[in-house]
């Protein structure tokens, strides 16, 4: 019995810990000041101007407003262009 107890115990933490990692969430806002949470990473091309920032950060000032969509993509002129 104890054999089966520290098994399921040792299975419920590597689901556990495999959860922890695969979640992340990131703060992405472009040079407009147009900022939305991602929940994966994606890979931004240079030339949009988009910088990715941890979940936590806090911007100062008001340069930045928060746009949040759906989905993958990002904003452009006030457009959200999904890709």
């Amino acid at each position: 019995m104890k054999k089966y107890f520290v098994s399921a115990l040792v299975g419920a933490v590597g689901i556990l810990a495999f959860t922890a990692t695969t979640a992340s969430a990131a703060i992405v806002c472009n040079g407009e000041g147009d900022c939305w949470h991602v929940k994966d990473k994606y890979d931004y091309r240079p030339e949009w101007g988009i910088k990715v920032y941890p979940d936590d950060w806090k911007w100062s000032g008001d340069n930045y407003r928060w746009r949040e969509h759906e989905g993958r993509g990002y904003w452009n002129k006030g457009v959200w262009i999904g890709f």
